[in-house]
């Protein structure tokens, strides 16, 4: 959500959830995934997307191209191949296994989605999911679609490349906060239909207002089937120094959709030498990741940290190092990585 310089089917005859046992110590090896119906991959559940954001350093607000912090518009698809595969390395040596970049109208519809296309299978390439999601233009954001016709020929071009690819995943928009609930669904429910060569398990549906409320699109029966993508964020209420306040709150905005849910935006400051595995002494940040981390592990939820890596943005789990393609990635602040282990039950 917009915060200055803080942003930040053919149906299977069977479904079955895979589960794999995680623990700090691996009590148990992981259990092995059931065999697919027909050949089809089996349906993971939200727990899981493990995963960090990967943004633009001006935020993912753009008029223009949106570009990830180390990719260029001038780099061609070979570059920003390599250059993306590195950095997925290094979000894979902080364990996660799910990526959510940004996509808008110039990005996709413009020169620069042959190149864009790949950091996608970069990821991929790795065995990450991809989260693709929608941000509108920097000289709007007023939490709606800035131009119809260009956003339907985005998603047009998206799907075409990447519905058959399992480990791709699509959110119709990031935080529709411009829309009242009733509005938000009817668009999410049309882009439903318009897409529906894309298995609903594979779309991600923000919640109400600034994706802080999954429950009104939970409840909505077209929406059936996708899954439900919540934000949430300390800095909403700074004098909650309460981790029970917290996870109260957490809990109310997710209501009985856990098993639907992937929180795919949260985070709080890494570069300021905050421990978040210490005592909450009156912080709101370390009260506010603490809660939120043991909310994911206790109600199985998906989790995207945001960011993994934002260039200049204080939240920013890692710092990009090198030049080139020979790029890596030196972790911020320990602690809060040893949170996310908690929640993803490493």
């Amino acid at each position: 959500m917009p915060r200055e310089n803080h942003r930040r089917t053919a149906c299977l005859a069977t479904l079955l959830a895979c589960a794999t046992a995680f623990g700090g110590a691996l009590a148990s090896p992981a259990s092995a995934s059931p065999a697919p119906a027909y050949g089809r991959p089996a349906v993971p559940p939200v727990s899981d997307f493990r995963g960090v954001n990967w943004a633009d350093p001006r935020d993912n607000y753009a008029d223009d191209a949106v570009v990830p912090s180390g990719l260029s518009t001038t780099d061609g698809y070979a570059t920003t191949y390599a250059k993306s595969r590195a950095i997925i390395s290094g979000f894979g040596k902080l364990g996660a296994n799910t990526v959510r970049l940004p996509v808008n109208p110039t990005s996709v519809n413009g020169p620069f989605w042959k190149s864009y296309k790949g950091a996608i299978d970069a990821a991929t390439d790795k065995g990450f999911k991809v989260i693709l999601g929608y941000w509108e233009a920097d000289n709007a954001k007023d939490g709606k679609i800035d131009n119809q016709a260009a956003w339907d020929q985005m998603w047009a071009r998206i799907t075409s490349a990447y519905a058959r690819n399992s480990k791709v995943y699509f959110e119709p928009m990031n935080e529709p906060f411009g829309y009242t609930s009733q509005e938000w669904r009817d668009i999410a429910a049309k882009w439903v239909t318009t897409h529906r060569d894309v298995p609903r398990d594979r779309m991600l549906i923000g919640g109400y207002k600034y994706s802080e409320d999954v429950k009104p699109v939970c409840a909505d029966p077209r929406l059936k089937g996708t899954r439900l993508a919540l934000h949430n964020y300390g800095f909403w209420h700074t004098d909650w120094t309460s981790v029970d306040q917290w996870k109260a709150d957490f809990k109310e905005r997710i209501g009985d959709c856990a098993s639907r849910t992937i929180l795919d935006e949260f985070g709080a400051s890494m570069t300021t030498g905050l421990d978040y595995n210490g005592p909450v002494n009156g912080s709101n940040e370390v009260a506010y990741i603490q809660a939120a981390t043991d909310t994911i592990r206790e109600l199985g939820l998906g989790s995207v940290y945001w960011p993994g890596l934002r260039n200049g943005d204080t939240y920013s789990l890692t710092t990009l190092q090198g030049t080139g393609t020979d790029l890596s990635l030196s972790l911020n602040n320990q602690s809060g990585l040893d949170r996310l282990h908690w929640a993803w039950r490493q």
